[in-house]
């Protein structure tokens, strides 16, 4: 297995704006290597193109029409929630300092 040059871990380090120690660009040597080949792998597959395929059907899918009902009392809409307070739902803290 060929590993990346020393300057092209650096190089890949420079444009993620990260630092690495010398022991991490020898790591990373042979990791990116063997990313790089899976990714030459998946560019050989037959018939591979870049143009998304958003559905593999042609038809439309059929919807059930809009109705107005009754809406959900607090207690109703909590009833599955893993913590509540009163009738909101408790959720956990997603900030970073």
């Amino acid at each position: 297995m060929d590993k990346l040059t020393r300057e092209e871990v650096l190089h890949v380090a420079h444009l993620a704006r990260i630092s690495l120690t010398e022991e991490e660009i020898e790591k990373f040597r042979g990791e990116l290597k063997i990313l790089m080949d899976d990714i030459d792998k998946i560019k050989e597959i037959k018939d591979f193109d870049e143009e998304m395929m958003y559905t593999p059907v042609d038809g439309n899918a059929r919807l059930r029409e809009d109705e107005i009902g009754d809406m959900l009392s607090a207690k109703d809409a909590t009833i599955n929630a893993p913590k509540k307070n009163g009738s909101f739902i408790e959720v956990p803290v997603m900030i970073n300092e």
